[in-house]
C-alpha cells in the first residue's frame, strides 16, 4: 500500500491527467443535453463532502445557478423531494459509502437521474449507478485519501466549466487558469514541504487545532478537520470565518492553534479582524495564503489566481502536514485504528 506522500507528489501528473482527458471524464453528463438546470445538488460524505464545499463557490460562479451540498443520509430519510430541473450528483472516492450508496439507489428507484463521481468503476456504487463519471485517477489505496479529495474537487470545478461555458473566450481563460495552476504544482509541494518540516514538531504536544477559512478554502478547513482528526488523531475543527466568529470562539483554549486559509478573496478584512483578536489568547495563529508572508511560521503559496481556484492547492500543505504529523508520532496509517467499525456500523460496503 502506497503512503499519503506518494499520493500528494502524484497530484501533478493525476491533475494533468485529468485536465487532459476531461471530455472523456465527463462524457456521460456532457452528452445529455436534455436538461436546463436551475440548480446542482451534490450528495457526499467525509474528504468528498470537503471537496465538494471546496468547489461549490466555483461551480455556482460558472454554472450562474446555486449549488448545495448535502449529506445523503439526512436528504434520503427525511428531504427527499427530487426536481426535474436539478442536477444531482453522488460522490464517493471509493465508492463503498453506505449512506451515497443508499442515496443513489432511492433516486434511481424513483426514476430519478443522478450522476455519481467514484474512483473505482468496479466498486459496490459504480456496479448500482446508471451514469457513472470516472474520478480519472488510480484507484487509491491509502484509505486517508489525498489526491482523491484533490482529483474530486478538479472534476467538479471541470464539469461546471464545461457545463456552463458561454463564450470560446471565457473558456479558454477559464481553463488557462487551472492549467497554470497544474503547471505551478511542483513548486506549490516543496513550499509546503519546507513549511511542514518547519512546523509540523508542535504537533508532538498540541491538543487542538482550528482550521479557519472562507469561499472554496471553507472546503479546505473542512479538510483539515477530516485530516488532522483521523491521521494525527487529536481534536481538530473546521469552520467558515463567519461561523467561527459567532460563538465557537468563546470556547478558545489558550494552548489552541489556529490555521487560517486565506485565498486572498472577499473576506481577507474580516479575516485579519479575527487574527488580530486572536494573537495572545491562543498559542499560535498561523497563516497558509496565497500571498506573502513575513513569519516564518505562516506559509505563503503566492499563486495568483481566481480565490475560488485556491482550493485545488491549498489543501496540499494541510495533507503533508497530517503525514508528517502522524509519522512523528508513531502512528501506522497503513492499519485500521478501530478494525471493528465498519463491521459493526456497516459505513462502508
Amino acid at each position: 500500500m502506497q503512503d499519503m506522500l506518494h499520493y500528494i507528489e502524484a497530484e501533478p501528473q493525476i491533475y494533468a491527467d485529468i485536465l487532459a482527458n476531461r471530455q472523456t471524464i465527463l462524457r456521460t453528463l456532457l452528452n445529455d443535453k436534455s436538461t436546463a438546470y436551475k440548480n446542482v445538488v451534490i450528495f457526499a460524505t467525509g474528504s468528498s463532502s470537503n471537496a465538494a464545499f471546496a468547489a461549490q463557490p466555483y461551480m455556482s460562479q460558472q454554472l450562474g445557478i446555486p449549488v448545495f451540498v448535502e449529506e445523503p443520509s439526512f436528504t434520503a430519510n427525511y428531504m427527499l423531494h427530487l426536481q426535474p430541473d436539478t442536477l444531482y450528483i453522488a460522490i464517493s472516492q471509493g465508492g463503498h459509502s453506505y449512506s451515497t450508496i443508499e442515496m443513489v439507489k432511492r433516486v434511481q428507484a424513483i426514476n430519478g437521474r443522478i450522476y455519481t463521481i467514484t474512483g473505482d468503476e468496479n466498486s459496490p456504487i459504480a456496479k448500482l449507478s446508471q451514469h457513472v463519471i470516472p474520478l480519472g485517477m488510480p484507484i487509491e489505496e491509502m484509505p486517508y485519501v489525498t489526491a482523491g479529495y484533490s482529483a474530486t474537487i478538479l472534476t467538479l470545478m471541470l464539469l461546471a466549466l464545461e457545463l456552463g461555458k458561454q463564450d470560446q473566450a471565457s473558456y479558454q481563460t477559464n481553463l488557462a487558469a487551472i492549467e497554470n495552476i497544474v503547471t505551478d504544482l511542483p513548486r506549490i509541494i516543496d513550499a509546503a514541504k519546507e513549511w511542514v518540516a518547519h512546523y509540523s514538531d508542535v504537533f508532538d504536544t498540541v491538543q487542538r487545532v482550528i482550521f479557519v477559512g472562507y469561499g472554496g478554502t471553507y472546503g479546505v478547513a473542512r479538510e483539515g478537520e477530516t485530516k488532522i482528526t483521523e491521521t494525527v488523531r487529536i481534536t481538530a475543527l473546521g469552520k467558515e470565518v463567519e461561523e467561527y466568529m459567532h460563538g465557537p470562539y468563546i470556547g478558545l483554549h489558550a494552548s489552541d492553534h489556529v490555521i487560517f486559509i486565506e485565498p486572498n478573496g472577499k473576506l481577507q478584512e474580516r479575516v485579519a479582524k479575527l487574527q488580530q483578536f486572536l494573537t495572545g489568547k491562543v498559542a499560535k495563529v498561523v497563516r497558509i495564503t496565497n500571498g506573502q508572508v513575513d513569519r516564518q511560521d505562516d506559509l505563503g503559496l503566492a499563486l495568483p489566481t481566481d480565490e475560488l481556484l485556491a482550493p485545488l492547492f491549498m489543501t496540499i500543505p494541510i495533507h503533508l502536514l497530517a503525514y508528517t504529523a502522524s509519522a512523528r508520532k508513531q502512528i501506522n496509517l497503513k492499519v485500521s485504528a478501530f478494525p471493528d467499525f465498519d463491521p459493526i456500523t456497516n459505513s462502508k460496503i
